[in-house]
C-alpha cells in the first residue's frame, strides 16, 4: 500500500479533538440511486445509497467529497488531505468474462475557493488504493441558489480524470479477455475520463427534515469514450437519478 495512505491517515487521526467537539452540522440520510451498473453503463441499476453533507468544525464528510479536513483555510480558500471511496466492477452480465475491480479507497489532497456558502469552486488529486492503484482527479464548480417556498437548486459541473492504470481497469480489454468476451482487445490511455452535469433540488418535509433529489448526465471522453467495452456494450452518454430523505443537524 503507497506511503501516502499512511501519511494521510496519520494527518486526519491527528485532527485536533477540540474541532471535532465544536458539534456536527449539516444534512445526512438515505436514498435510492437509478445508475450505471459500472462506468461504462453496460446496464443500470438501482442502489440504495446514503447521503451525507456534515461538518464538525474543520473537518467534513460528504457522499461526493468522501472524508476532508480542511489544514488551511483563508480568505475563501481551503485546501488539505481528503480520503474517499471509488467503487468497482462486477464483470457478469454482457460484462462476463472481463476482469472485476474491487472497491478502493482514494486518498489525496484538495483545494477550494468558496467565498460564500451558495457557491464553490475546486480541484483533488488522489491515488487508488485496495485495488488498481493509479492517479485519479477532478476539477469542478458548483452554484446554489433558492427558488421560492423553502426549495433550494444547486448546479454542478464536474470533470473528472484518471491515468492509464485507472483506465485500462475499467475501460481496457486483455487478449485473454478478449477471447473470453468477445469484446475486442483494448489498451485505454490517461487523460480526461468524463464530463458530469448534476442538477439537485432540497425540498423541506418537516422541521428538520427534506427531500432530496438529483439527475446527472454523464459524457465519456478521450480514450473511456474510444473502449471496446462501450462501444460494444455500453454508452458515451449516461445518466443518473437520485433521490433521498435527510435529517438536518443544527
Amino acid at each position: 500500500m503507497p506511503r501516502i495512505f499512511f501519511i494521510v491517515l496519520a494527518v486526519l487521526c491527528g485532527v485536533p479533538a477540540t474541532v471535532m467537539a465544536e458539534g456536527i452540522s449539516g444534512e445526512a440520510g438515505a436514498g435510492i440511486s437509478y445508475q450505471p451498473h459500472d462506468p461504462t453503463a453496460s446496464r443500470y441499476e438501482a442502489r440504495p445509497v446514503p447521503y451525507l453533507d456534515l461538518d464538525w468544525g474543520d473537518v467534513s464528510l460528504s457522499t461526493d467529497d468522501g472524508l476532508t479536513w480542511s489544514a488551511f483555510k483563508a480568505n475563501g480558500f481551503s485546501a488539505g488531505p481528503f480520503l474517499n471511496y471509488l467503487p468497482g466492477r462486477t464483470a457478469n452480465g454482457s460484462l462476463q468474462g472481463l476482469h472485476d475491480v474491487p472497491d478502493m479507497g482514494v486518498i489525496g489532497g484538495f483545494v477550494q475557493y468558496a467565498p460564500a456558502d451558495f457557491w464553490r469552486v475546486f480541484a483533488s488529486v488522489g491515488e487508488a488504493v485496495g485495488g488498481p492503484e493509479g492517479v485519479v482527479g477532478r476539477v469542478g464548480g458548483e452554484i446554489g441558489y433558492p427558488l421560492g417556498g423553502g426549495v433550494i437548486g444547486s448546479s454542478n459541473l464536474t470533470a473528472h480524470f484518471a491515468d492509464a492504470q485507472q483506465n485500462q481497469a475499467f475501460f481496457g480489454v486483455s487478449g485473454d479477455e478478449s477471447r473470453a468476451s468477445g469484446i475486442v482487445r483494448y489498451n485505454a490511455g490517461g487523460g480526461l475520463q468524463n464530463i458530469a452535469l448534476t442538477q439537485s433540488f432540497e425540498f423541506p418535509l418537516a422541521a428538520h427534515w427534506s427531500l432530496l433529489t438529483s439527475v446527472s448526465w454523464i459524457h465519456l471522453t478521450g480514450s473511456a469514450a474510444d473502449s471496446s467495452i462501450v462501444k460494444q456494450e455500453g454508452h458515451v452518454d449516461q445518466g443518473q437519478v437520485q433521490a433521498a430523505i435527510a435529517y438536518k443537524f443544527e
